[in-house]
């Protein structure tokens, strides 16, 4: 018992990554949505990077990419990020600056991938941007983002993709041993949750991107620019579908596991997800209030039902599929910590059925920001 209760209290740092690796169930080969969360919030990077070079460009200019996890998508960012500075200077006639480009995660992140792909990445950089290229260094930095992870006035520039979403930790009412909020056969907020459970989630929301904000307002030099895309609402109702219809199905698959004995019922209604999708409104007032930053873009930006497939329409039963995987090579460490390592296969298995049986298709909004460091 003194096992279970310790390998239940490791701390999130610990249990939250993405699988590994490169494998068929990497998240390497796994992010299709991701790719496409990249790429619909690439004009407001591209326009925030633009904007940075009409100011005096430092000689090296520092670059973070926060939740950067492994795979393709790692250095998607970084990529277009240099290419429009390198371009630019090279069209006005100056030398490009140097670039210094920290990636960062949690410390359970597989960079060792992403540390393999550089020579690659600097081969495809100096291809690219020929001569005018300069000098691109890429470190590592395992870490919470939301607690400081640089030193004061150092960053020129923050991006992050689709890890915002993800809370520090779960709310502590929902994890109370004496008299935890019941989220009853759900492990996210849903239509059937108490009113209790929506606002616990809502105030983790509140500290978290607080803190998050008034890390990165003393890391980044004044003029700096940061630009966040997450999963996210343009509706002030936090049970509507867009946001928790996949969180139903993930419920549904574990109330059948319940049903068949595999799980405890208990096991069930102690999990919940580390995850909340704020909306426009609740990002804008916790930017207003921390008071570090300029708003220069808020706005959203939609995921279909078929970017899990690469943008390709597909069948049901090849969509479920598909999402299966996406799903376990995102939530496999938390799943296999709280349920036990053998539940995936068939916590995978009911998924799809449930997927299948269904006809919704959803719409993901996403919400994007761009932001300049107050001087």
């Amino acid at each position: 018992m003194a096992m279970e209760m310790e390998k239940e209290n490791k701390k999130l740092d610990q249990v939250l990554h993405m699988n590994g690796g490169t494998g068929e169930q990497s998240y390497a080969n796994n992010s299709k949505t991701q790719r496409a969360q990249l790429s619909k919030g690439l004009p407001v990077l591209v326009e925030a990077v633009e904007a940075l070079c009409d100011t005096n460009l430092p000689e090296v200019i520092t670059m973070a990419d926060l939740g950067c996890s492994s795979g393709p998508n790692s250095l998607s960012a970084v990529t277009h990020f240099i290419s429009v500075i390198t371009n630019r200077c090279s069209q006005s006639g100056r030398s490009p600056p140097e670039f210094c480009v920290f990636l960062n995660d949690l410390p359970g992140n597989d960079f060792n991938t992403i540390f393999k792909s550089l020579p690659a990445f600097h081969e495809k950089m100096r291809k690219e941007n020929g001569q005018d290229f300069n000098t691109c260094s890429v470190s590592g930095v395992p870490g919470s983002f939301y607690g400081r992870l640089f030193p004061s006035n150092t960053l020129n520039f923050v991006h992050s993709n689709a890890s915002l979403h993800w809370l520090s930790q779960v709310p502590s009412e929902l994890k109370d041993e004496s008299n935890p909020l019941r989220n009853k056969g759900k492990i996210y907020i849903s239509k059937t949750s108490p009113p209790a459970v929506i606002k616990a989630y809502q105030n983790q929301f509140e500290i978290d991107f607080s803190s998050f904000l008034q890390a990165r307002s003393k890391e980044i030099v004044a003029g700096g620019r940061m630009v966040l895309a997450f999963a996210g609402r343009n509706v002030a109702d936090p049970t509507t579908d867009s946001s928790c219809l996949l969180w139903d199905y993930i419920g549904h698959a574990f109330q059948a596991l319940v049903k068949e004995g595999v799980i405890e019922e208990e096991k069930l209604d102690t999990y919940n997800a580390p995850y909340y999708e704020a909306s426009i409104e609740e990002v804008e007032r916790e930017i207003v209030k921390e008071g570090s930053f300029a708003i220069d873009k808020l706005g959203s930006f939609m995921i279909t039902w078929d970017d899990i497939n690469g943008g390709m329409r597909c069948d049901r039963a090849t969509t479920a599929m598909n999402l299966g995987k996406a799903i376990r090579a995102v939530h496999e460490s938390m799943f296999g910590n709280h349920f036990g390592e053998g539940i995936m296969d068939p916590f995978i298995h009911k998924l799809r059925e449930v997927v299948v049986a269904d006809t919704q298709e959803i719409e993901h909004v996403n919400v994007v920001i761009s932001l300049i460091r107050k001087g």
